[in-house]
Order: structure tokens, then sequence, then C-alpha cells
């Protein structure tokens, strides 16, 4: 690496990437589409500039499958996998996967985390047959990222287009944009410039709740969003279906008043979360009082999702319920991880 190029070579940094597959190692088949194809090893080789920064890097081929069929298990394991990296003294860790679910996956494994070593997600949106293909360089951003001090603390966090996004924020919001992740709730966490991770804000705190593999067990969480006229059909037998729900609300959390008894009803036998579908923004919880208000529903048991947007509160909802959480516990990590609890 020239003088002139400004970034300083981290050579006593040790790295591990796990691959997962995703665009970012797709290429073509007989048919014309792309495939996840390269190994994580493959990967790391074609990043230029990545051999310049010293920085030790192992790999491992952990999946190799679309975003989409990634799945709890396989999320399990990944974490087990990264503990076990950290207790052989590895400085920070970056995952490389599909964008279809990083949003999801990255806040699970945040949840976990309660190490103060970096893990990194990143991908790709563009594949590496495309002209333009983006992978090399947020690989490239997401390793300096991993093994900068600046990171340390700050749990898990996705590297896109050269911007730091908090696992608990971070949405794809984009098909087909390179700056597909926003975090419409207080923005970017840094910037990689020049090669450099700059943090410019850090979260006030961060929710972990470790799981104990003897806590383990099976749970579905339904996920609905209101619409207008919504008749509620996806109400019946919810309670006997699933061991939790999230409801995606109009607004700051309200749904049509024809629904409150029986969201109420569902309520008094399993969690219940009220979220927002705008994607951004608190629900609220005593400006409206209307029959299916914010304030209403809450009044009938339902759990305030706060700052989550409901693809993270059911994360959390289904790892609190797995690890045998109860209801005033359910309660107090939604106060917390939804930026509710006074500070």
């Amino acid at each position: 690496m020239s003088a002139s190029s400004g970034v300083v070579p981290l050579p006593d940094r040790r790295l591990t990437v796990f691959g997962l597959g995703g665009t970012i190692s797709m290429t073509a088949n007989d048919s014309g589409g792309v495939v996840p194809v390269l190994s994580a090893g493959q990967l790391v080789a074609t990043v230029p500039g990545l051999e310049e920064t010293g920085i030790r890097i192992g790999v491992e081929d952990f999946r190799r499958v679309p975003g989409a069929c990634l799945g709890f298990d396989d999320l399990a394991a990944l974490s087990e996998a990264i503990d076990q990296r950290f207790d052989q003294g590895v400085d920070g860790v970056v995952i490389t996967q599909g964008t279809d679910t990083i949003e999801e996956t990255a806040y699970l494994l945040d949840l976990v985390h309660d190490r103060p070593q970096p893990v990194v997600v990143t991908g790709a949106m563009r594949n590496p047959t495309l002209a333009g293909a983006d992978g090399p360089a947020n690989l490239l951003a997401a390793v300096r990222t991993a093994a900068s001090a600046q990171t340390r603390g700050l749990g898990v966090v996705v590297v896109f287009a050269d911007e730091i996004h908090a696992a608990s924020r971070v949405r794809k919001a984009h098909t087909t944009s390179g700056f597909t992740f926003q975090s419409a709730n207080g923005g970017p966490l840094g910037y990689v410039v020049e090669g450099r991770p700059r943090v410019l804000n850090r979260p006030v705190d961060r929710t972990v709740v470790p799981m104990v593999g003897a806590q383990r067990r099976a749970v579905e969480i339904g996920l609905v969003t209101t619409v207008l006229g919504d008749t509620g059909w996806w109400l019946d037998g919810a309670a006997d279906r699933f061991d939790g729900l999230v409801v995606a609300g109009f607004g700051a959390g309200h749904v049509p008043d024809w629904l409150a008894d029986a969201l109420a009803e569902v309520a008094s036998h399993i969690p219940v979360v009220l979220s927002s579908r705008t994607g951004a923004g608190s629900v609220l919880s005593g400006t409206y009082a209307y029959v299916g208000s914010e304030s209403d529903l809450l009044g009938r048991g339902l759990i305030s999702a706060g700052f989550l947007d409901p693809l993270k509160a059911r994360i959390l909802l289904r790892h609190l319920l797995a690890g045998g959480h109860d209801r005033s516990a359910i309660q107090a990590a939604f106060m917390q991880a939804g930026g509710q609890a006074d500070q």
C-alpha cells in the first residue's frame, strides 16, 4: 500500500470471515441466472487492497445459500461458531450473506452477542458477473470495520456502501439499489472514509439476551399487517396457532375499532406486540384515545414495540419466547430494545 493512500496497515489484527452465500457469492449457471457458487476463500482472494491491510484473515465456508434460505438453526450454529473464534483470540468477525434477510439475521446475532469484539455483516446488490459489482468494496470496508478499535462495543453492525449501521436499526429499503440499507431511526452510526471507519454516533444502550442452549425451544411467531378495511380474519384461532403475535398497525400503532376486542382476547393468551407498519418512528403510548388507538390497545394488554419495526419485533419476541422468558421479562425487554425506557 503506497504512503499516499492514507490507509494504515493493521498487521496485529486477526479476523474470521464467515461465508453464508448470497448475491456476493453468485455466478451464472447454465440457465443464465445466478446462484451461490463462490466460497468464502474465493471471495476474500478477489478483494483488491485486502492483502495490503496486513490483517490476518481466516475464512470459513459456513453456508452457501441465498439469503432467503437461511433459518434460525443456521443462525444458532453461526452464533456458536463466532463465539468459538472469539475464544480462540480473533479480534473481529465478518459475515457475508444474501441481503434479503440481513436486517433480521444481523439483529438476531446482535441479541446474543455479549462481547466487545465487532461482528460485521455485509453482502452485495450486484453479483460478480455484473459491471460495477459491489461485493469486493463492501467486503473490504467490512474487514476494515471489524478490525477497528472504533467499533468495539457496538455489537453487530451492517456495513454497506461505506456506511456503518446498527443491527437494531437497519432496514433493506430498495430491491436493487446499492444504497439499499437505511437506518430511518437515527441514521448510520458512521462511515468508512479513506479506508478508516469513522463512528459519529453511538447508541445509548443495546439489548443483549444470551440464549442458553438448553433453553431453546421451537416457537412460532405470527406477523400481520393491518390494511384498509381489514376484517381481522387472521385473528381466528391465532392464540392456538402461534406462541406470539406481532401486529404492524397503522401510523403510531392503530387498528380498526372492530379489531380491538379480538386482539385483546388473543393478548390474554399469548404475547401480542404492537408495532407500526410505517417503517420509522415509535409506537405512541398516550396521544390517541379512541377504540383501536395505541393507548386503547396497550391498555388491553398489547406490548409496545417502540422504535422496533415489525420484522425486528418478531425476531426479539421469538428469541425471548424460545429462551423461556415470561411476559414480565418480555415487556421489560421491549421497553429497552424499543427505546422506551428512561435513561
